[in-house]
């Protein structure tokens, strides 16, 4: 069974990653413009040096899976593997053409369908690798925001594209190109990176062991149904949108019939364990 249930993520980690190849490969690298993340550092290097882009990606995200490996979930490395080899795998199958040659649509259709893809591999619990394992990384170790340095990051790369190649336009619309590719992220996924589930169940004892080895923080709140009057457990958790997928699969192993309400959180202030 658990051969089965993870042969679904594995497909739809596929899926995305075709989707977001045929993006580089139709619109952003036959028009130089880039992604954001490892693939903006790999594209940037490919249009100066004439390297294989996708092999590029592949090679510049080994040691940064490998590090997330160690500190970050073992399902979510997992599955961000499978993401990473099958996007490097379509870039080569998947010819470079050029569906059109304005830079405005380009950014544009290439963002959306960047984002599409990314979406599916962050909403099934892995990642297209590169600065989102780098940042989440950061923030377990520095009380620093995942976005910002996301962002951070991503404008030194672009910057290197209109520096190098004396190119500001191609430079600023890949800017749109990542801003886009961020926002269908943010309007189809989790917008914040910390989350609060809280979860009635009758098995509390076991879900709250298995939280706390994730690990995580719970608190158990007693509650009583209104219609019923019937009194049950409610374990109230905050996780990151990272750890999300896990926490879902977990549940639905130990209560199928749990009540899972999962909320945006903001801000968390006191203690919240990072590793």
């Amino acid at each position: 069974m658990k051969r089965i249930a993870i042969l679904g993520p594995v497909f739809l980690m596929m899926i995305s990653a075709a989707t977001v190849g045929l993006g580089f490969q139709l619109l952003l690298i036959p028009t130089k413009l880039l992604s954001s993340g490892l693939s903006g550092v790999a594209m940037v290097i490919g249009y100066l040096s004439g390297w294989n882009i996708g092999w590029l990606y592949f090679a510049l995200n080994v040691p940064i899976l490998l590090w997330g490996y160690r500190v970050l979930g073992k399902r979510f490395i997992a599955l961000s593997i499978v993401t990473v080899v099958s996007t490097a795998i379509f870039l080569q199958v998947i010819p470079v053409i050029e569906l059109t040659n304005d830079r405005l649509l380009a950014s544009v259709f290439g963002g959306v369908l960047v984002g599409l893809g990314t979406t599916v591999t962050l909403r099934y619990g892995g990642s297209s690798g590169g600065f989102d394992i780098i940042a989440s990384i950061i923030s377990r170790y520095r009380d620093l925001p995942i976005g910002l340095m996301t962002v951070f990051l991503n404008t030194i790369v672009v910057a290197a594209l209109g520096f190098l190649k004396n190119d500001w336009n191609a430079a600023l619309y890949s800017l749109l190109s990542i801003y886009l590719t961020g926002k269908i992220i943010d309007t189809a996924y989790t917008p914040h990176h910390k989350v609060t589930a809280f979860i009635v169940t009758n098995h509390t004892q076991e879900i709250a062991s298995r939280l706390l080895k994730l690990p995580r923080g719970v608190t158990i709140i007693k509650t009583r149904g209104a219609f019923t009057s019937e009194e049950r457990d409610m374990l109230m958790t905050v996780t990151t949108r990272f750890e999300l997928a896990e926490l879902r699969k977990m549940i639905k192993e130990v209560d199928a019939k749990a009540f899972v309400n999962v909320v945006q959180t903001v801000d968390v202030i006191g203690e919240f364990r990072k590793r």
